[in-house]
């Protein structure tokens, strides 16, 4: 028989608003922005004190990974179709003949190629798996995040750990 343990925090306080602008195909869309809700499922051994995963802990560490997006525009740095520049004090997004202008202290400025659920989904998790491997977890099998950018409109990803 095979068992598996679980645990899962989602929405309530595990919330950011932040404006973007996906690209696909060869367009750009207009600068918009989402209140997203997040849900993580992390399953894995039980740990002595008999849980997978502490809730209280698990629910402050997202919130301070989700905290550098809030309220923040998501500049997709390794974008192969913006044309982005960094001076002292902003960002200069450039698509085709739309530029915007962003002070820096408005930007999170994350490692991706497109700022869409699921990419964000992964930089998520990507950070919540350091954060809980600094903490001591070696119990953990798997780790899924989901990005809900509107009701009933959620990207995903999962990692096996």
């Amino acid at each position: 028989m095979t068992v598996t343990r679980r645990v899962s925090v989602e929405r309530n306080r595990l919330r950011f608003a932040a404006a973007h602008m996906a690209t696909f195909l060869d367009d750009c869309e207009p600068l918009h922005g989402h209140n997203y809700d997040v849900s993580v499922d992390l399953t894995g051994e039980l740990t002595h004190e008999s849980w997978v995963w502490d809730f209280g802990d698990l629910k402050r560490t997202i919130k301070v990974i989700i905290d550098q997006l809030d309220h923040k525009f998501l500049l997709q740095m390794q974008s192969d179709r913006l044309k982005i520049e960094e001076g002292p004090e902003s960002w200069t997004v450039r698509f085709r003949e739309r530029r915007y202008e962003f002070p820096k202290s408005d930007v999170a400025a994350l490692p991706l190629d497109n700022s869409t659920a699921e990419r964000l989904a992964e930089w998520v998790a990507e950070e919540l798996i350091a954060a809980l491997k600094q903490r001591g977890a070696s119990n953990l099998a798997q780790l899924t995040v989901g990005i809900e950018e509107m009701p009933g409109q959620a990207g995903w990803y999962t990692v096996d750990l």
